[in-house]
């Protein structure tokens, strides 16, 4: 008996197992190319990358953009986004700036549609007192421990 007919012979994979390689590397590339897909093939709304003739519009427009947040990015101003929707919303800020609108009443408008969040300026409401009050009271709590244990350890 030679040495390389006592090792195992390799098997074909099941019908099944072949099934389940093949559904498995389909997802992969679906998955892999969703990104490409995402992507709208619409031209960018007329007023998303360029000014508003009018400089004083533009200005108050630009004032309003660097306080609104970008719902897809997230993190970034829309006036900084990429984001087809931080377009959109350009698009309209300065639509609506270019009509006579107050920005308040525009950045108004966008908290009621979107909710506080949107905005890098919040109302403050008593809901949210708790968090601005809870560091302090935490940083009270501490100064009143430290001095209550060197108090203590002056006595010993």
């Amino acid at each position: 008996m030679n040495r390389l007919s006592s090792f195992p012979r390799k098997r074909e994979p099941s019908p099944l197992r072949r099934i389940w390689v093949s559904a498995f590397a389909g997802m992969t590339i679906l998955m892999l190319s969703a990104p490409a897909f995402a992507d709208s093939n619409l031209p960018p709304a007329q007023w998303a990358n360029r000014q508003l003739p009018d400089a004083r519009q533009e200005a108050a427009a630009t004032r309003l953009m660097f306080e609104i947040r970008c719902l897809v990015c997230q993190g970034q101003s829309i006036a900084d986004s990429d984001a087809e929707m931080a377009g959109d919303m350009r698009h309209l800020i300065r639509t609506r700036v270019a009509a006579g609108e107050n920005p308040d009443a525009i950045r108004t408008w966008l908290v009621e549609r979107y909710g506080n969040w949107i905005s890098y300026q919040p109302p403050t409401a008593p809901i949210g007192w708790p968090l601005w009050l809870a560091p302090l009271l935490l940083l009270g709590a501490g100064l009143l421990l430290i001095r209550h244990r060197i108090a203590r350890r002056r006595l010993k």
